[in-house]
């Protein structure tokens, strides 16, 4: 059997799995196990994005300006967000490199510009393989200058009103009006899913540090169940949950801190001089879950 195209996008299956994924950012746009949904199309410029990729770096710039290595640069706002947000490769048309029914690999490059003044070749490969989902992100500094690089997934995943969630982290960042990281501090017992709890009906878009790249997420209802691991550069993450929609929240790995050009080492981000690179993978592994009794 060979891939599959709808427009831009091509589906990827193996056993119980199902994905589809887009040229548009390098997308997955749905995802079933067992016919289930465990992503869901509620991101991206037109919402219709159950994944996307953020490079060179996630989240926002304040002030749209970073300085480095003695530099001034700045940023355009990139959509409706007055801050530039979550880098170019959510916004751009990837190249699709290579695909067959279970992976596909594209890639996407760019200038600088008056928007962004990084240059970047990026590549992500999609796959599917046994019960797992496996996204794998690199991006190599194709400027003239050294450059504080990032990479991120931004999954939104089915929020049920039984979801159980599932991560230890040691410190955790406030947020200020702006969307911006605030302080650290410790993590606060509403947001302290180490031993796995409900999802709080609260908003929530926060930063954590200090895990141990594991995440287990359970869906009572659907009875399926999904254990998440992060690679490579992919060492802090952020949780979103917003109050206006709750049939989703995002765990998104990430290298970094949000708007890291303007905290203590960076944040995290990654110095990268012409023509280095560097690469984070997370791997979505799906499983049966025992659906809950009938009452008896």
């Amino acid at each position: 059997m060979s891939h599959e195209r709808a427009g831009d996008e091509i589906e990827l299956r193996h056993g119980d799995l199902a994905v589809r994924v887009s040229r548009r950012g390098a997308a997955v746009t749905a995802a079933t196990y067992r016919e289930t949904p465990f992503l869901v199309a509620a991101g991206g410029p037109d919402g219709v994005m159950a994944n996307f990729a953020m490079v060179p770096f996630g989240n926002r710039v304040e002030r749209n300006a970073m300085s480095f290595a003695g530099r001034a640069y700045t940023f355009q706002p990139n959509t409706s967000d007055p801050l530039y947000r979550h880098g170019d490769g959510w916004l751009g048309f990837w190249q699709l490199d290579e695909a067959s029914v279970e992976h596909a690999k594209f890639s996407f490059s760019r200038i600088a510009d008056k928007v962004s003044p990084y240059a970047y070749l990026t590549r992500q490969q999609i796959r599917v393989a046994g019960d797992s989902l496996v996204l794998t992100l690199s991006v190599e500094n194709r400027g003239e200058t050294t450059l504080p690089f990032g990479l991120g997934q931004h999954p939104f995943f089915v929020r049920t009103p039984e979801t159980k969630l599932t991560i230890a982290a040691d410190r955790y960042w406030n947020e200020r009006p702006d969307h911006l990281p605030d302080v650290p501090g410790p993590v606060p017992d509403d947001f302290d899913f180490r031993s796995g709890k409900l999802l709080p009906q609260k908003w929530m878009n926060n930063a954590f540090e200090g895990w141990n790249r594991r995440a287990a997420i359970a869906w009572p209802e659907l009875g399926i169940q999904a254990a998440l691991k992060a690679e490579g550069a992919l060492d802090r993450f952020m949780l979103y949950m917003p109050t206006d929609r709750n049939d989703f929240f995002c765990l998104e790995p990430m290298s970094h801190l949000p708007n890291g050009h303007h905290l203590p080492e960076f944040g995290g981000l990654t110095p990268l001089a012409p023509g280095e690179a560097f690469a984070g993978k997370v791997t979505i592994d799906l499983s049966a879950l025992p659906l809950p009794s009938e009452g008896r």
